[in-house]
């Protein structure tokens, strides 16, 4: 087969199966205000109540303690280190590859 028709065939194959996993999700949360679905007043319980459990239990925080970092100066670090690796690697592997130039730089 051709590679276009290969691709094709995959491309639409990501979209059935994206297509077919959405259903249950659509089903499984039915939206605010209809029928037999949470009404604003269950959703401000259910909100309070969150809030209660994560001043009682201060270690869970919002379920992102990573994202801290103590701070908007270790979150920098971590961003970073990050995309500054990400760079080298790219930076790294255009100096060194197959098209690169030779005998310029």
């Amino acid at each position: 087969m051709k590679r276009s028709r290969i691709l094709l065939a995959s491309l639409m194959a990501i979209f059935v199966i994206g297509a077919i996993t959405m259903v249950p999700v659509v089903w499984a949360y039915s939206a605010l205000g209809d029928v037999g679905g949470p009404t604003l007043e269950e959703q401000l319980i259910l909100a309070e109540r969150k809030v209660q459990k994560a001043a009682e239990n201060p270690a869970t925080g919002s379920g992102t303690p990573y994202l801290d970092a103590t701070g908007v100066l270790g979150a920098s670090v971590i961003a970073g280190a990050i995309f500054g690796g990400i760079a080298t690697v790219f930076f790294v592997k255009g100096r060194a590859g197959r098209y690169a130039a030779y005998g310029r730089g």
